[in-house]
């Protein structure tokens, strides 16, 4: 089973030294909604203050495969 690697982004990296195995890309796909949705929702309103953040989710053989990326703007353009 391929092995994928969450790498996350906000304006420092923080690798995924361990990785998961998963069946696919598309669960690959899954897992990363999943986790940048747990980190959004653990991290409240702090997740905002900064550069915008993403996520990079890597094969085992550091190949990207998939991005994804997250910003959040008030209507003046600044931080709600």
């Amino acid at each position: 089973m391929p092995r994928y690697f969450f790498h996350t982004f906000n304006g420092h990296p923080f690798p995924d030294m361990d990785g998961i195995e998963l069946p696919g890309l598309e669960e690959a796909r899954r897992e990363a909604v999943r986790t940048a949705g747990a980190i959004i929702r653990d991290s409240g309103s702090d997740s905002w203050h900064g550069p915008d953040w993403h996520m990079e989710v890597v094969d085992a053989a550091g190949q990207p495969v998939l991005w994804l990326r997250f910003s959040v703007e008030g209507a003046g353009g600044g931080i709600p």
